[in-house]
């Protein structure tokens, strides 16, 4: 029998303000424990929450990039259950009423491009950490992170292979990066994935009973994951059995999934408006204020990479991955307009340097304009593309624009043309039989000569004027 997977994500991302979501507590990471609380935050007895004008701001913004449909009334509903990290003993969140549904988001994928729906976007706080002492059976509670704001955004169950998910996931980073609203950090939590997933005989329209899996903290364990449990609900139905509706962990380590406790239903958490906060609603002018200052989105700068700068499908996307990235493209770009060629640098030597050092772009210890003055320095021939690489290494590890760099090492190409003929009659003597050969029709052994004059000259010479001398020696 052959299946198909059915699998829909939902996406907690963490808002980059200042406070939190109900509170003025502040939202920063890594504080020490209990420190950034709160009578609010912490569920006192008497205390209200305000709602923190810029977490709808930010959902707004999400809802506008991602074609939602915007409710003009919403509310926030408390989500009751109990766990030790949750002082109220609920959550506040958005039930029937979230502040945007019926949304979409387009993918690339092998074949083409594929639309997945986004069935809402809502706002809601975070619970508290437990951090679990490593040498004793005791867990510790920290509660910085209750009332952090968070936005869901729940997709449909359009998605259907993992490598999908994978690409959904990435896209959605990247809008909420360059939106400015979160950094979508996976290892810290600031960008974290549930995945609904079952299977259905192929041909059915009828969805296979679901399971949801958590513990997913990077983009890498979210496809070995989801691949894992498609494979095991596939066991499961032919050897006879049922798949349960549950709520399973990945373990990362031992590369499979396992069963946490059975899965809720939404009446399991009587939900109910919560009464201390009134409905939240949205006019017009809100809305336009919103979107007047959104950025250009990432899909949009890839499609103006192509056509602007006729930069290939590949490119445009590796480039446009992160806004900052792009940023670092562009100023280049203006400062030394040959696209193709910085586009080169960047995703080679550019990136595999900072892939070495785990450096993002914004860290990168080379600028976009000395990487544009280096590229200049290679197109009016005062070194070779060769001795660019040194030189670019140079400036990784020293600071110091290219100009100095080469001035200090005296690396300026040798273009002196009779320099050059001397140094091609010496190689050309010293190799007699390869002259012949190459007379005798073995016309690739030009590389060979080229190559032994740049050795000669230590990478200095002009390999235009190189190969120009050769050929008039050669097959004059």
């Amino acid at each position: 029998m052959e299946f198909e997977s059915v699998i829909g994500l939902e996406v907690h991302a963490q808002l980059k303000t200042n406070t939190k979501i109900f509170c003025s507590c502040s939202t920063e990471f890594g504080a020490p424990p209990n420190t950034h609380v709160c009578p609010v935050c912490l569920g006192m007895p008497g205390v209200l929450p305000v709602l923190n004008r810029k977490v709808v701001d930010y959902a707004l913004r999400m809802a506008l990039a991602t074609h939602c449909k915007i409710q003009r009334e919403s509310r926030f509903a408390r989500k009751n259950y109990f766990y030790p990290d949750l002082p109220k003993g609920y959550q506040i969140s958005q039930y029937e009423l979230p502040i945007a549904r019926n949304g979409r988001l387009d993918i690339s994928v092998a074949d083409g491009t594929r639309r997945i729906g986004i069935n809402r976007i809502h706002m809601e706080e975070d619970a508290g950490k437990l951090v679990h002492d490593p040498d004793r059976p005791v867990s510790r509670v920290d509660l910085n992170r209750t009332g952090v704001p968070l936005m869901e955004i729940v997709s449909e169950p359009d998605i259907r292979t993992a490598e999908e998910a994978g690409a959904y996931l990435r896209q959605l980073r990247a809008i909420i990066r360059y939106l400015g609203i979160g950094d979508g950090n996976m290892e810290e939590g600031s960008f974290r994935c549930d995945a609904n997933i079952s299977i259905m005989p192929k041909g059915s329209t009828v969805f296979g009973i679901r399971a949801e899996l958590k513990n997913l903290n990077s983009f890498k364990h979210v496809e070995k994951a989801i691949q894992y449990e498609i494979q095991r609900q596939k066991e499961v139905i032919l050897d006879g059995g049922q798949v349960a509706q549950e709520t399973r962990l990945w373990n990362p380590d031992r590369n499979l999934t396992t069963s946490m406790r059975s899965k809720e239903e939404a009446h399991d958490y009587r939900y109910f408006p919560d009464p201390d906060l009134l409905p939240l609603v949205i006019d017009d002018d809100w809305i336009d204020a919103v979107r007047a200052v959104l950025p250009e989105l990432p899909a949009e700068k890839r499609s103006r990479f192509q056509t602007e700068y006729g930069l290939p499908a590949m490119d445009a996307d590796v480039l446009t991955a992160n806004r900052e990235l792009a940023d670092f493209f562009e100023d280049c770009v203006r400062i030394f307009p040959q696209p193709k060629a910085v586009s080169n640098w960047v995703m080679g030597p550019l990136l595999g340097l900072l892939n070495a050092r785990n450096l993002g772009i914004e860290a990168s210890p080379v600028s976009a304009e000395h990487l544009a003055d280096l590229l200049t320095l290679v197109d009016e021939g005062t070194i070779s593309g060769k001795i660019a690489k040194t030189v670019f290494d140079k400036m990784a590890d020293t600071g110091k624009p290219p100009k100095k760099i080469v001035e200090e090492k005296g690396l300026v190409q040798v273009s002196d043309a009779g320099a050059l003929e001397a140094e091609v009659d010496a190689v050309l003597a010293a190799n007699p039989d390869e002259v012949a050969a190459y007379k005798g029709g073995k016309k690739k052994l030009m590389g060979f000569f080229v190559g032994q004059v740049m050795k000669a000259t230590r990478g200095k010479a002009n390999p235009r004027l190189v190969n120009e001398i050769l050929g008039k020696k050669l097959d004059g």
